[in-house]
């Protein structure tokens, strides 16, 4: 058999710098194309590190050591995507994460008032009276409610605002074809779609309008959810005043007199039922 690197010897003529020569021979270390590393990473992929090239090796056999990383797990990647921003990844801006809002970024808190001032605000509620009863309340605010109604109804009708066409509800005909949410929302649309010119609202405070017309949604409320708690006075008085600001803002002459009628009979029951009771509030 021959040996590489010199003519064919038998045992007794060993040449003591064989191994040397042998081992640096082209045919042991295979063909240029494919390095001896490359071969090692073929056959025992799982013993061989993972090797960075550098910008410029030329013709240096193994690369410095500084160079020479371990080889990166799956585990490794995935934990590099989760901690990197995703600015670096996308080019844009880091998102605000789903459960993060501007409470979470730059903020302040008050200092805690006084001792005092918080036993005196846990103090035990006052009374506010009440002295209209459930059928009573539901009775003043149902009037409210459909007066409200008839407001926008003519409103609308007089200066021939655009009522939009919806499959699952009838044409207007009359105002009780819609409910007094529902007049609120297509004002308010009306408004904000610009439809409304400030010269046709008192004042023309346009800017206004949703707000009063906001203040009376709790109309609806009122006098439709029979469960609600029993209102105080103060609180029925101030449902009947919010749709008098919104006969007013509609420059409803009408319907402000009713209104105003309907608060003066309520606030009469009131004070009669304190006389009798012996309220002094």
């Amino acid at each position: 058999m021959g040996i590489p690197g010199g003519a064919p010897r038998g045992p007794e003529h060993v040449d003591p710098g064989w191994p040397s020569r042998a081992f640096d021979h082209q045919d042991i270390r295979g063909p240029p194309s494919l390095p001896l590393g490359s071969v090692a990473s073929v056959c025992f992929p799982a013993l061989v590190p993972a090797v960075v090239p550098p910008p410029s090796v030329g013709n240096d056999r193994f690369p410095p050591r500084e160079m020479i990383q371990p080889r990166a797990t799956e585990e490794d990647f995935m934990g590099r995507l989760e901690s990197e921003p995703a600015s670096l990844s996308t080019g844009h801006s880091p998102r605000r994460s789903s459960n993060r809002d501007e409470f979470d970024g730059p903020h302040q808190f008050l200092n805690r008032p006084a001792a005092s001032i918080v036993a005196a605000q846990e103090g035990d509620l006052p009374h506010v009276p009440t002295n209209l009863y459930v059928q009573e309340q539901d009775n003043v605010l149902s009037k409210v409610n459909d007066r409200l109604s008839q407001c926008a109804f003519d409103f609308v009708a007089k200066y021939q605002f655009p009522i939009p066409l919806e499959k699952d509800k009838r044409p207007v005909q009359v105002p009780s074809d819609r409910e007094w949410t529902e007049w609120v929302f297509l004002l308010k649309r009306l408004a904000t779609k610009r439809r409304i010119p400030a010269r046709v609202l008192y004042n023309g405070q346009i800017k206004q309008l949703v707000t009063v017309l906001e203040n009376s949604l709790e109309m609806r409320h009122a006098a439709k959810h029979q469960s609600r708690p029993l209102k105080d006075d103060r609180n029925v008085l101030q449902l009947i005043s919010a749709g008098l600001q919104v006969a007013k803002i509609l420059k409803d002459a009408a319907c402000m007199q009713y209104m105003d009628l309907l608060y003066l009979e309520t606030e009469k029951v009131i004070q009669n039922r304190k006389s009798h009771s012996g309220y002094l509030g």
